[in-house]
């Protein structure tokens, strides 16, 4: 197994970064720089940032606000939107993105993640999934969490895949901000119905939850806000524990070895 990725996620929606329940009730958490700089300090594999009201308001990224965070990080960054053409990607990886995250945007035109895939490499794409219950099956769903497409989260997964998706970040709508454990039947269908990476997102209140994310779900990375913010632990301190739980991580003291 590769080393499991420890991703804080960064939710901004133009003026704040902020914390969503079930896509819905929003919580305040302060600046995305200063916190992009913690979490720089802090042994974090990759970092997260999405720009919730881009889509919405159907504006573009927040460049500047972006370049800011990006002097603060000196490890991958993926960032997600307001991207809808491939100007958008440019700018983005000029100023220093490693990854891009397009959701409603690859819904509308699936050819678009082709044509990323091809002037970027597919390890640049990364299509992040809003997956929800609908009786026994999970859909996916855009508008945060509001519009049913209609389409299976593992149908979805398929065709993201064929068309050159590098990697899928997956949230449940339902367990969001919920810090009552992962979707672990969600997260494990999807992650079983590909062979690219699948980033699970949404309900970690306990490592344990990670472990299971892992373990049970079959993710490949886990991201985290909550648990952070609310649950009083470290990303050194999961780690720690997913290590003893025989999780292949990167660990603060490989730092100093490579």
């Amino acid at each position: 197994m590769l080393k499991v990725r420890v991703i804080p996620c960064m939710l901004f929606n133009g003026f704040h970064l902020v914390k969503t329940i079930s896509f819905g009730q929003i919580r305040n958490l302060g600046n995305p720089i200063q916190m992009a700089r913690v979490y720089n300090s802090r042994n974090v594999d990759e970092l997260i940032f999405i720009d919730l009201a881009a889509t919405e308001e159907r504006r573009e990224p927040e460049y500047d606000t972006i370049t800011e965070i990006m002097k603060e990080c000196f490890m991958p960054v993926t960032i997600g939107g307001g991207i809808t053409k491939i100007a958008d990607v440019d700018r983005l990886m000029r100023i220093g993105a490693d990854k891009i995250a397009i959701n409603n945007a690859a819904i509308v035109c699936p050819e678009f993640i082709t044509e990323l895939a091809e002037k970027f490499g597919s390890q640049c794409v990364v299509i992040s999934i809003d997956g929800k219950r609908v009786g026994e099956e999970h859909y996916v769903f855009t508008h945060r969490g509001t519009v049913n497409t209609g389409i299976p989260v593992t149908t979805w997964v398929e065709k993201v895949t064929a068309r050159g998706a590098g990697e899928i970040f997956l949230t449940s709508v339902d367990q969001d901000g919920t810090m009552a454990g992962y979707n672990l039947p969600l997260i494990a269908a999807a992650a079983d119905a590909t062979t690219i990476p699948v980033i699970a997102c949404g309900g970690a209140g306990k490592v344990q939850d990670i472990i299971d994310a892992v373990l049970a779900g079959h993710a490949n990375a886990v991201s985290l806000a909550s648990i952070f913010h609310y649950g009083g632990h470290t990303v050194n301190s999961i780690k720690e524990r997913m290590h003893k739980a025989g999780i292949p991580v990167r660990l603060m003291r490989e730092n100093y070895e490579t």
